[in-house]
């Protein structure tokens, strides 16, 4: 059995109009509105970048889950889908580690599993299994032509506790720490010392760095120039955004 895959990191946000600046940013294609958020008083848009996926999900609910974490956190990031080759290995070895699954679905084309947020920490983590591996029912139909270019590389938590954060998302998805980190098929989970418990930054891989700091300049959002770590960063939603420019 494989390691899972980094394949679809979401974003919490007031507004759409938030997906808006982010596909502008980053020279994304059209995002898909999927009409199945409703179930959880969610409106969405998905973006495709490479064969990941960024998602913007902002709760029509009060009661909403979503609308919760907004009111204790403000925008940030909300959820981590994470590709596994085998679901139902992926299920038992979250129930044998005490963990509780809030949702679940069987389709033809995919199953997956919500992890109870308080289980893990720092954000809700789904495991899903597509049929066939490729495909991206949550990306919707016709994605492949809809991708921009670029990858997701790395998502860097904080917590008070690093450590224990860390052992927590390793059991759930079968990997190791090593020693601040997991790694995984296509990126990394990095855990780093903070005040709060909630994702910090998000690698990405991009093409042309100085083209997509540009525009995040020009779209107004708080930047900070090239460093030694990164080819610059943006703050978007309350998530540092790194670049990092795609190897040729």
């Amino acid at each position: 059995m494989s390691l899972p895959r980094l394949r679809q990191f979401v974003f919490v946000a007031t507004d759409l109009e938030a997906g808006n600046v982010l596909q502008q940013v980053l020279d994304l294609g059209e995002p898909f509105h999927d009409p199945g958020v409703e179930e959880f008083g969610l409106k969405n848009s998905v973006y495709a970048i490479g064969d990941q996926f960024i998602e913007i999900i902002v709760p029509t609910r009060a009661d909403a889950t979503a609308a919760r974490f907004l009111e204790r956190n403000g925008e940030g990031g909300y959820m981590v889908i994470m590709q596994v080759d085998d679901i139902e290995a992926a299920r038992t070895r979250i129930d044998s580690n005490d963990m509780r699954r809030v949702w679940n679905i069987d389709l033809e084309d995919v199953s997956a599993s919500h992890i109870h947020p308080s289980d893990v920490g720092g954000a809700i983590v789904s495991v899903d299994e597509a049929r066939p591996a490729a495909s991206w029912r949550w990306g919707g139909e016709g994605w492949e032509q809809r991708a921009g270019m670029g990858a997701l590389e790395a998502i860097i938590m904080e917590s008070p506790n690093p450590e224990a954060l860390g052992d927590k998302w390793a059991a759930a998805l079968g990997a190791t720490r090593v020693p601040d980190a997991i790694e995984l098929e296509d990126a990394d989970i990095v855990f780093a010392e903070g005040e709060r418990e909630g994702v910090l930054m998000l690698s990405l891989e991009v093409p042309d760095p100085a083209a997509v700091m540009a525009r995040a300049r020009q779209a107004g959002l708080q930047c900070e120039e090239d460093s030694e770590d990164s080819n610059g960063a943006f703050a978007f939603c309350g998530v540092f955004i790194t670049l990092e420019k795609t190897e040729s």
